[in-house]
């Protein structure tokens, strides 16, 4: 008797012969990827409800029935902040999406009869690997034009509906370390204080009660004191009025006092700059971050610096998360027979996730006390999970 081909057996083929559709996708890839749709967008409606609902809800109901947020505010906050959560759900879904997706067709034999047909387990990933680049390039977008300036809007807008009307400026207590390098006898090079800025208040226009402590020789030699300060910008220096110098001898008195109406004083403009609402960094764009972060070198604050540095890198490397779970989530799943529930899927997805993000966390650590260099800390997660995937998918395709 003549053997009769399963209709199963013959999607593959067709597939190479007849692209239709989007022409030149196959009907094989059209066919896994429409079984990657579904969960994906499950897990994105799951996991950012989650997310929402810890990190948001519980948070505006307080403020509703606490401290008198009107409702309107409290759902447009929600509204606002719904891109940055949902951002989030990305990577976990598409984790998702492909251990249920391949893990169905695994236990379904759809695999098994790809496999029979001469298609290479590595064939049919590649499927996952293109949503995962789509998501990929999607998130990049979401971070960078959407979700800072809707992250900053929320803000803005619950802060002005609990604060009032304040002015978008910190209007008090700016403080500001200037540093410069220098060169020890044993060759280091360290970063010394060399002038120390304070004001008591800003006005949003001009400085007020001011204190300019100067240590450029290398020991306090000279205190100035001022009631009011404006930055210069045509000449680049800051314009100090009514106000005193103290020069200051090498034991510690006073050597001289100067008093003026007018004084120019070449310092950058960072204390302007930091007089300003500053943003967080899931505010801030990957530009506008590095706009911070010139300001923060110019301030000499090292510390705060390397933590900016450290956050951008990150902005970069989380996107790519999308392509490492998907690569891991579809090699789990090709394991043969095998058939994975949603709650089963959800739960392994979590254990992934929560293992991802510790490690991001503990090299994200190292590299904002200095141990390893910011780009270094942010991609390494990223290359082991892909090192790990690859190791999965070679060890399922067997």
């Amino acid at each position: 008797m003549a053997s009769v081909t399963p209709p199963a057996l013959d999607v593959p083929i067709r597939a190479r012969a007849q692209p239709r559709l989007l022409g030149w996708m196959p009907i094989m890839d059209r066919y896994i990827l429409s079984q990657l749709i579904g969960p994906f967008l499950f897990g994105v409606g799951v996991f950012s409800s989650v997310a929402l609902s810890i990190g948001v809800v519980f948070d505006l109901v307080r403020k509703v029935t606490e401290a008198g947020l009107p409702m309107g505010i409290a759902a447009e906050v929600f509204l606002l902040k719904m891109p940055f959560f949902v951002v989030l759900a990305f990577p976990m879904s598409i984790l998702l999406a492909t251990l249920m997706a391949y893990s169905r067709l695994s236990g379904d034999s759809e695999l098994t009869a790809l496999r029979s047909c001469g298609i290479s387990a590595y064939r049919f990933v590649v499927p996952a690997i293109v949503l995962s680049v789509m998501v990929t390039g999607l998130m990049f977008v979401f971070n960078e034009a959407i979700v800072p300036a809707a992250q900053a809007q929320a803000n803005l807008t619950l802060k002005a509906a609990l604060e009032g009307d304040r002015p978008q400026f910190r209007d008090e207590n700016i403080l500001y370390e200037q540093y410069e390098s220098v060169k020890r006898e044993n060759g280091d090079r360290d970063d010394v204080l060399s002038r120390l800025f304070y004001a008591r208040k800003y006005n949003g226009e001009q400085m007020e009660g001011l204190t300019i402590l100067d240590f450029s020789r290398g020991e306090l030699n000279q205190i100035l004191t001022s009631n009011t300060a404006i930055w210069n910008p045509k000449a680049s220096t800051w314009d100090f009025f009514n106000g005193s110098i103290y020069l200051i001898a090498s034991d510690g008195s006073y050597r001289n006092i100067v008093t003026f109406e007018q004084h120019q004083l070449n310092i950058p403009r960072t204390p302007l700059d930091l007089a300003k609402k500053r943003k967080d960094s899931t505010e801030m764009n990957i530009a506008q971050a590095n706009e911070r972060l010139d300001i923060l070198e110019q301030g000499g604050d090292r510390k705060k610096a390397r933590k900016l540095k450290v956050r951008i890198a990150q902005k970069w490397a989380l996107p790519f998360i999308c392509i490492v779970f998907g690569l891991v989530g579809a090699a789990l799943g090709i394991v043969p027979n095998q058939r994975t529930s949603k709650a089963t899927g959800f739960g392994l997805s979590v254990l992934i996730i929560f293992t991802y993000y510790v490690t991001d966390f503990i090299f994200g650590a190292m590299g904002i006390n200095g141990t390893l260099p910011p780009y270094v800390a942010a991609f390494t997660p990223i290359v082991l999970g892909f090192i790990i995937g690859c190791g999965l998918l070679v060890r399922s395709a067997r």
